[in-house]
């Protein structure tokens, strides 16, 4: 019997099982019964070249685009590495930076030598994604990880929120835990970074490193005066859900400036939903170090008057004509352009950066725990 190479029997394959191509630009994105039996033969085949069969290629990217983050989907994205799926790659990795599948697409990035795109993002002008990049390298640039975010977290022209976050991903690595307490001991480490430096260094399972955090920084105290726990510690604390919507309501003041189903004021982010998007320790970081989790569009700006007036507050509108500002009070000002000296965003936050001082450890667990019981209707 004469034997025939893979690539004739795939071929062979393809020209009994696939219908006449489309017309261009027809083409159906649907993954039919014999697309899958293409995809189940190629992935049996060893040392397949997809690019030697168009019909085999079709196949696979028609799959990618339809199931995309399936265990199929990262399956044939390892074996065939093609490059027209990088770009959605990278846009599923971002838009799922907190998920498995998220890290997944990362690794897989960074296998194909395509990290740079997710390096690149990190200084994007889109925050969400910027952050979003930061974590993933985090999770997946192994010892890549402090020389690519180390200068981030040092760049003062990036966002608290991006350092914040290039902070947290170097803590979670021994070396990076050392980078930086290499500036807080020569007190080159930014005043905004210390609130994170602390939980990241404090907390360390190194010894010598938590002892010598502890003679160099240290967490807020509460309200009776006490010291605020390592953010390790609180995320394992319970509360009471039912006492955390009393401190919502009015030691924590957090209805003066968040609506909760209709109730309270439209100032910062509505959190009707605010438990089906963070997770218990995202919850804590945005109370305590509110410029580190800052929402997209929820920015800080400010203005100065060529009168003297100066403004802040969250950006509401911005025309050729005026700009409008609504402040911590939830009160739009509109300026018209021809009255700004000056219109700059904040790296801070509106939100009061020292809210741990209004409340005990106690009163502060019993909100988290409220505010992870406000989800979206079936969660």
């Amino acid at each position: 019997m004469r034997l025939v190479s893979a690539t004739t029997a795939l071929s062979y394959l393809l020209f009994i099982f696939l219908p006449p191509s489309p017309l261009q630009g027809q083409e159906a994105e649907e993954v039919t019964p014999k697309d899958k039996l293409i995809i189940e033969t190629v992935l049996r085949l060893q040392n397949f070249d997809l690019e030697s069969s168009a019909p085999a290629k079709a196949a696979v990217m028609r799959y990618l685009r339809a199931e995309q983050g399936s265990e199929r989907y990262f399956e044939l994205i390892e074996r065939f590495q093609p490059a027209e799926i990088v770009e959605s790659l990278v846009q599923y990795s971002l838009a799922n930076a907190s998920e498995t599948g998220g890290v997944r697409a990362a690794e897989l990035l960074f296998a194909m030598d395509k990290g740079d795109y997710l390096v690149e993002t990190t200084t994007s002008d889109n925050e969400t994604n910027a952050r979003a990049a930061v974590q993933l390298i985090g999770h997946v640039a192994g010892k890549q990880t402090v020389s690519i975010l180390l200068p981030l977290m040092q760049n003062d022209a990036a966002s608290v929120g991006v350092r914040t976050s290039a902070l947290k991903a170097l803590g979670k690595r021994l070396t990076g835990q050392q980078q930086i307490m290499k500036l807080v001991t020569t007190g080159n480490l930014a005043d905004d970074l210390k609130f994170a430096a602390a939980n990241a260094l404090l907390g360390s399972t190194n010894k010598e490193i938590a002892t010598t955090a502890a003679k160099h920084l240290e967490l807020p105290a509460t309200a009776d005066s006490q010291p605020l726990p390592a953010l390790s510690a609180l995320v394992q604390r319970k509360g009471d859900a039912k006492a955390g919507l009393k401190v919502f309501q009015t030691a924590g003041t957090c209805n003066k400036c968040h609506k909760v189903r209709g109730e309270g004021r439209e100032v910062g982010p509505d959190l009707s939903e605010i438990g089906s998007k963070l997770s218990r320790e995202a919850m804590y970081v945005s109370i305590l170090d509110p410029s580190a989790a800052v929402s997209h569009n929820f920015e800080t700006y400010s203005i100065l008057t060529l009168d003297g007036l100066a403004i802040t507050g969250l950006l509401i509108s911005q025309t050729d004509k005026a700009v409008t500002l609504r402040n911590s009070e939830g009160i739009d000002k509109t300026i018209d352009q021809e009255d700004i000296e000056i219109f700059k965003k904040q790296k801070t936050s509106l939100m009061p950066q020292d809210l741990q001082k209004l409340l005990t450890v106690d009163q502060l667990v019993n909100l988290v725990e409220y505010t992870l019981t406000l989800k979206k209707p079936g969660n």
